[in-house]
């Protein structure tokens, strides 16, 4: 079992044992391994990631609750929400945000829970309503830095539904330009040019649906 975040589009594998997959991916010269949980040895990790050669990085602890946590320690800690959102048709919602296309999602805020935070954001940013949330797909996890700090957010990502019959209204303070309902056909062209947190929980909804 393994729990993947990203730098940017680079992956780093906290996991509690190695399996085909990250066999695979420590085969590449420059991929980082580490079987040491203690923060100098996440700290080298993380001064690694900021190399241009760097591939990934794997960290290995039989307790993966314990290394989550050790992990986790080196950051200021953001939970989020979102969603996948189809229409009658199937078509998949997407939102073009900073020269990308992204899946709305946002900040929970105090008292909500994951679902209430999903809903909101996806109503606030795209302008649907009356969503129907279905199930739980999954997280994602990425790092980002801002004002000095180095922030790691969890984004909790739901299936919703909707009609595709309503107006959409991008939301321009959240530098939202353009939303596009997008037909199954059609997907390879957003995530041609997308985040690789947002590629990973797409194909794992779209293999669930399989």
């Amino acid at each position: 079992m393994y729990l993947k975040i990203y730098f940017d589009d680079k992956p780093v594998y906290l996991c509690n044992e190695i399996d085909t997959e990250l066999k695979e991916i420590l085969h590449h010269p420059d991929a980082i391994f580490i079987d040491e949980v203690s923060a100098p040895a996440i700290k080298s990790l993380l001064h690694e990631i900021k190399k241009e050669a760097f591939h990934a990085g794997v960290l290995l602890h039989k307790d993966l609750d314990a290394l989550k946590k050790d992990f986790f320690k080196q950051f200021d800690l953001i939970e989020a929400a979102g969603g996948i959102v189809q229409n009658d048709q199937k078509q998949m919602l997407f939102i073009y945000r900073l020269n990308k296309w992204d899946l709305p999602k946002g900040k929970v805020e105090k008292g909500e829970n994951f679902e209430q935070a999903a809903i909101r954001e996806v109503e606030e940013e795209t302008g649907v309503n009356n969503l129907q949330l279905k199930n739980k797909i999954g997280c994602t996890y990425h790092t980002y830095s801002a004002f000095g700090k180095h922030f790691l957010k969890t984004t909790h990502w739901f299936h919703m539904r909707c009609s595709g019959d309503q107006t959409l209204v991008p939301q321009k303070e959240e530098h939202i330009t353009a939303i596009k309902w997008i037909d199954r056909k059609d997907i390879e062209e957003p995530l041609e040019n997308t985040y690789a947190s947002i590629r990973e929980i797409v194909e794992r909804f779209r293999e669930s649906k399989k």
